[in-house]
């Protein structure tokens, strides 16, 4: 999926999100890539039940060419629903800086998890005590860079 100049994209509910989201759209991704001084990007998914398209910010880890990015939730017992969407629809949008491009997302297998895990707990420590907080285990999504 590549975001379409004219269709609109809704930006995260969260105020602190959306104003964090505006910032690093507006700078071209200058301001922004860095949260508390974790790296960040811009993840843009369709809708499952909207079919619209919704954009949030979010830490994330690398793999090589791939980019890592932990569903935690803050360890809420639901899945978050940009983790939600792009399980029915995994053709995604990045932005990284100034690079927007398609990826393609899965979550990792059973066997990738723990290496890819320890990836991201490396990044962002905080991942491993939101685990504690719930019995669902929090997925890796591995986004794949289409083309």
């Amino acid at each position: 999926m590549a975001v379409h100049e004219t269709e609109e994209v809704q930006d995260s509910p969260s105020e602190w999100v959306a104003n964090h989201i505006r910032s690093y759209v507006d700078s071209d991704g200058k301001e922004g890539q860095f949260w508390n001084g974790y790296p960040t990007l811009l993840l843009t998914v369709r809708g499952r039940k909207s079919g619209k398209l919704h954009r949030t910010a979010l830490i994330y880890g690398r793999d090589g060419d791939n980019l890592l990015l932990v569903a935690s939730s803050g360890g809420a017992p639901k899945h978050p629903s940009w983790y939600l969407n792009l399980t029915d629809n995994p053709e995604v949008t990045v932005q990284v800086g100034a690079d927007v491009f398609a990826a393609r997302a899965r979550t990792a297998t059973p066997e990738e998890k723990p290496a890819l895990w320890q990836n991201v707990v490396s990044v962002f420590p905080p991942y491993a005590e939101y685990q504690t907080k719930t019995d669902r285990q929090i997925p890796v999504v591995i986004l794949e860079p289409v083309g």
